[in-house]
């Protein structure tokens, strides 16, 4: 015990090694989800041909089963994974994170069957956006938080802007082996970013485990979880607000381009200007629009335009059934992209500076149960309705009222949401710990004297601030104290 207390000691007094380039700042996030999703961009078409080759029955149902189970691992992982790196860091999960999501790229054309298999297991480890945010929780202010939060799903969204169109025009051009090297290139490259070039974020104060403190098991566990959200009434209304906004868009994702290429007759060529001309409405929409709505209106009711638009542009797909109805209902998607970048600020807002890892799995954890319900419903649904693929070929569906009926359920499903999100109040703050309590009792009475307190800001040591170290026994605190007098 003492050894390891010794050992501790000394590496809170010994200069820490700087790893990465630079200071961690936004744009180290930024070029990470940028590689992994320009990647995965690439593999559009290719995916397309690979999907009906290996399933060329109930297509629509397959896919939202591989898609289900790779989301529910998601969400069993995902509170893990944030509370992991809320003890041990950002950037050590931003590698696993990002080294297991690609890791089925390879496999595409060497075994289709491994591929599919390693999609849906790699659910485990495909929460990098909870990672992402949090390290951008560690690095920016409130203020600047939903404007960074902006930013990165602009990224996201420019990354697939061209790398669909890009895939494409290979994979007709020199065939998909070649788009599947080149996504595999680019997965490394990302992988060998963040081991060189990104720093960790989480200040070392702020890391439990320098201080011996291990990770609580109830925190890692999903439904534990989904049963504290119910103590907090605003990350109650928060979860239900992007459990509803999201099903319907999870299930959307897994089966849109299928839905375009089979159902509304859109050619490959098509779906990728399609995607790029929404990419970049989306990132418009998640740099300026996002940033001003956010100065002008505020973070909740930017949530409920978001709402608004996602509502429109789901019931435009369900009964639309021309294509210019579809681009037309692309564009109002575009505009509703900034529901989950401010829906991320206003959950950061209402939690505290050393458990955002923590909520923001919390989040990722809900849309992983998401990404699991949504792509099985919405298959169910097609197959329910007899939309399946016989070939390559365009079908026609057995039904005339309505084109798609999986996207008019998911338009009820967010007016719901909406109605949620309208009791979110305007301001959340998070709760006061017994520390800040202390510290601010401290600053109060400190403000009627000009000596400053024992207790106070003026005399307060970081490594004494842990109520991990505070409670534990007198020789380890004396052990601080001739450590802290040999400080130069």
């Amino acid at each position: 015990m003492l050894s390891i207390i010794n050992k501790e000691l000394f590496m809170c007094v010994m200069p820490q090694v700087q790893q990465g380039i630079g200071k961690p700042s936004v744009y180290h996030a930024v070029v990470v989800i940028f590689l992994e999703f320009f990647a995965w961009g690439l593999l559009t078409t290719p995916m397309l041909t690979v999907l009906h080759e290996t399933f060329p029955k109930h297509t629509f149902l397959i896919n939202g089963l591989i898609q289900g189970v790779k989301g529910l691992l998601s969400f069993m992982s995902a509170p893990l994974i944030g509370a992991l790196s809320d003890v041990w860091g950002r950037r050590s999960f931003l590698l696993v994170t990002v080294f297991f999501t690609c890791a089925p790229i390879p496999l595409m054309r060497l075994s289709p069957w491994w591929y599919f298999a390693m999609i849906s297991v790699s659910g485990t480890f495909s929460v990098t956006f909870s990672v992402i945010f949090a390290y951008i929780a560690d690095i920016t202010d409130v203020r600047e938080r939903s404007t960074a939060y902006g930013l990165v799903s602009a990224t996201f969204a420019a990354s697939l802007v061209t790398s669909p169109a890009i895939g494409a025009y290979l994979s007709a051009s020199y065939g998909d082996n070649l788009v599947v090297l080149l996504a595999t290139l680019i997965s490394l490259a990302d992988i060998c970013f963040i081991l060189l070039a990104v720093p960790e974020s989480l200040p070392d104060k702020m890391r439990l485990n320098t201080l011996g403190a291990p990770i609580s098991w109830e925190q890692a566990d999903p439904f534990t979880s989904l049963r504290k959200v119910g103590q907090d009434t605003t990350v109650l209304l928060i979860c239900i607000t992007v459990f509803l906004s999201y099903l319907p868009e999870a299930g959307q994702y897994s089966s849109f381009f299928l839905y375009l290429r089979q159902v509304i007759n859109f050619s490959p060529k098509t779906i990728a200007v399609f995607i790029g001309v929404v990419g970049i409405l989306s990132i418009l929409a998640q740099t300026l629009f996002l940033t001003l709505l956010m100065r002008t209106i505020g973070n909740k009711n930017t949530v409920l335009l978001g709402l608004g638009f996602q509502i429109l542009q789901l019931a435009w797909y369900g009964l639309g059934s021309e294509p210019w109805m579809m681009w037309a209902a692309g564009a109002v998607a575009a505009m509703s992209s900034i529901t989950f970048p401010a829906v991320s600020t206003l959950v950061s807002r209402s939690a505290d500076p050393d458990k955002q890892g923590l909520v923001q799995g919390m989040i990722t954890g809900i849309r992983g149960l998401c990404n699991g319900l949504g792509p099985a419903l919405y298959g169910f649904i097609f197959f329910l309705f007899n939309v399946e693929l016989s070939g390559i070929t365009s079908i026609q569906p057995d039904y005339t009222l309505i084109p798609g009926p999986p996207f008019l359920l998911g338009a009820c499903t967010v007016v719901v949401a909406f109605v949620v999100a309208l009791f979110i109040p305007d301001h959340p703050t998070p709760p006061a710990t017994p520390c800040q309590t202390r510290k601010s009792s401290a600053s109060l009475a400190g403000a009627h004297t000009n000596t400053p307190l024992p207790g106070s800001d003026e005399d307060f040591e970081p490594l004494l601030e842990d109520s991990n170290i505070s409670n534990n026994s007198p020789e380890l605190i004396h052990s601080i104290f001739i450590l802290q007098r040999l400080k130069p």
